[in-house]
């Protein structure tokens, strides 16, 4: 792992954190900042999705529950991943959820948080879990942020949830499986999680390796980067650490 953490460290502008659990050992493996407070962006998605689990468990919704006036984000890819649903007014609550992680889309966020309260309902539950999470409707807000291990904390409860109720949590795993955020080297299948990003942050949480065979669940972020759209210098590190973070869970 401490390749993993040196590669990181090669970003010399701005600020880097990554928090590392084992499933095998079932304990945090590996950390750098791990109380680093990063903007969410997209990665947000996920917390909302968190919340609607819960609820869903405590009987305040169900996932068979119709989310009404549904639009898509034109800008999302979810007329490539969701080519039946464009049409459709209304979407269950399962639905509604998988395809927000899958596409990172923030209008059908809107209509799910909406429908279940509203944005001030989902921070009061979510900084129960968590009080660093802050959410926000604008996923470029920069108070839509929260620390690297609270995020890692979400990701692993969202997981083990999936291994002892895998009917509650699969609408969330579904989103994650099925989002396209590739990384070279590493195979699709063995990559479900969720990136953010902005012109000088980067996040991405999620679960590396065959998410049956005891893969790792990280929580990356950078923040106060150089503007990403002229330079990739920190994005090229953050993918060779991936790769590196992929190649230790090939060893384990």
């Amino acid at each position: 792992m401490n390749k993993v953490i040196d590669k990181l460290k090669e970003i010399d502008i701005g600020e880097v954190g990554i928090n590392i659990y084992s499933s095998k050992e079932q304990r945090n493996n590996t950390s750098l900042k791990s109380e680093l407070t990063v903007p969410l962006a997209s990665a947000a998605k996920v917390a909302i999705a968190f919340c609607v689990a819960k609820w869903v468990d405590e009987n305040l919704f169900n996932w068979d529950d119709l989310v009404e006036e549904v639009s898509f984000n034109t800008e999302e890819d979810s007329k490539e991943l969701y080519p039946h649903l464009q049409k459709r007014k209304s979407l269950p609550l399962r639905e509604a959820v998988e395809v927000m992680i899958a596409c990172h889309d923030s209008k059908v966020a809107k209509c799910i948080v909406n429908f279940c309260g509203g944005w001030e309902k989902l921070n009061k539950s979510i900084q129960t879990y968590y009080p660093s999470i802050s959410i926000t409707e604008n996923p470029r807000d920069i108070e839509n942020k929260a620390q690297l291990n609270h995020m890692l904390e979400l990701m692993i409860h969202i997981f083990q949830g999936y291994k002892t109720l895998p009917i509650l949590w699969t609408p969330i795993i579904n989103g994650l499986v099925r989002q396209r955020g590739d990384i070279n080297k590493i195979p699709s299948h063995h990559l479900n999680h969720m990136t953010g990003g902005l012109d000088n942050v980067v996040i991405d949480i999620g679960i590396i390796g065959d998410f049956n065979d005891n893969p790792y669940i990280f929580a990356l972020g950078a923040i106060n980067l150089p503007n990403r759209f002229n330079s990739q210098v920190a994005d090229n590190k953050i993918i060779e650490a991936m790769n590196l973070l992929y190649a230790e869970y090939l060893k384990q």
